[in-house]
């Protein structure tokens, strides 16, 4: 088992991603802590600042991190 959410949510197949990033309130709440674990674990500022920018602004993200998950199968700045 993945040693953090970030890390489960990397592996798992790139459709399960997008289901989990294509539902509104999931989006949101898979954001939130697939981005938290990533600054957490790797204690980046800039994942820092894409952790709170989520928070509040994650449905919005979430939908370019569709796009993002489709061609590199990682969320911005949380792989």
């Amino acid at each position: 088992m993945a040693k953090s959410f970030s890390g489960w949510f990397n592996s798992q197949s790139r459709v399960i991603q997008i289901i989990l990033l294509l539902i509104p309130v999931v989006n949101w709440v898979v954001e939130i802590l697939v981005r938290w674990s990533s600054a957490i674990q790797t204690k980046k500022p800039l994942n820092l600042v894409a952790a709170i920018l989520v928070t509040f602004f994650g449905i919005v993200i979430g939908w370019l991190d569709i796009i993002w998950c489709l061609l590199f199968k990682h969320m911005i700045l949380a792989d």
